[in-house]
Order: C-alpha cells, then structure tokens, then sequence
C-alpha cells in the first residue's frame, strides 16, 4: 500500500516555494494529495477555489502520485474522509514554525492519529510567500523568480482584469 500525504494551503497563488515542496513530498510518499482550502474565515483570496485547482491541477500533471482536490471546513475532518494520517507543511522562518506548531498541535488533539511533517524549502525560497507574490503583482513587478510561468500568466491576466490586482484597485479615495 502506497502512503497518502496531504499537503494542504489556500495556493493564493502557487509559488515556486510549494512547487519546491511538491517535488520534495512525492518523492517521500507514495501518494501526495495537493489539497486546496476554499479560505474560508480567512482574507479573501485573490483567485477563486476553481482558478486555483485548475492551477495546481496544472503543477499535479508533472507528478504521477500528485492529485489535487479542495475542501472546506477543519483539516481533520477533511483528512479522516480521506482515510490520510500524514500532513505535509512547510516552514519557512520560526514565524511560521510557531503558527504550525500551534497548528499540528492542535489537529493531533481532535485527531491522534495525524502526524505532520514539516520540511524546509530551499533557501532561495525561504523569504516567497503568496503574500508576497500578490504584492509584487500588484504593482507590477517581475515575477519569473517567484512563479511558475503558467501562474505568471494567470497574475497578468488578473492584473490586467477590471478590478484586478493592480496597484490603483486596491487604493482607496481621500474623503
């Protein structure tokens, strides 16, 4: 029996970082499971859920154990209904290690059995975050570091979208 990881996010957007850690987990598993949280309670995201699993879709195809799916609700409900016990997370600086800990931490209470794994991503994608990448995209900037180029393309067509990311959509009048 091959063993399911779950590697679960929001990927607003993808990020060579979770491309890097992709990579990295089905190497490690036998099955990895790239599992799109629809971002609910949490800030709204730039792509829709649809936008993104069609993104990550398109990394998935690169990987012959990587599969993509989205959720909604508690991780650990999401995980028992995939009958998975490992999540994978990465850690980029000890911010994110405090926030994950607390995280698995608390996951393993309402679910024993699930174990989290933590990996590093490589230094060059220590400090990329999707925060990150929405800002430099909405101002403009070169994106080829930090994107695969069909993300590239998918920040350009959403910057040049009305409403999009641009720097002016997201300011506010002088009253």
């Amino acid at each position: 029996m091959k063993t399911l990881a779950i590697y679960p996010g929001t990927f607003d957007p993808l990020t060579l970082g979770h491309v890097d850690l992709v990579r990295r987990a089905a190497r490690m598993f036998g099955r990895l499971i790239l599992a799109i949280s629809d971002g609910t309670g949490r800030k709204q995201p730039l792509f829709t859920l649809e936008e993104r699993r069609v993104m990550a879709g398109r990394l998935a195809r690169d990987f012959e154990n990587v599969e993509v799916d989205t959720f909604d609700g508690l991780l650990v409900d999401y995980a028992r209904r995939r009958n998975c016990r490992i999540l994978v997370r990465g850690i980029r600086a000890f911010s994110d290690f405090e926030f994950e800990f607390q995280m698995a931490l608390t996951n393993r209470k309402m679910e024993p059995d699930l174990e989290t794994i933590f990996l590093m991503p490589q230094e060059r994608f220590s400090t990329l975050s999707s925060g990150m990448v929405r800002e430099i995209a909405r101002f403009g900037g070169d994106l080829r570091p930090f994107v695969p180029g069909f993300v590239r393309h998918a920040l350009e067509r959403k910057r040049s979208a009305p409403g999009g990311c641009s720097a002016s959509a997201g300011k506010k009048g002088k009253s």
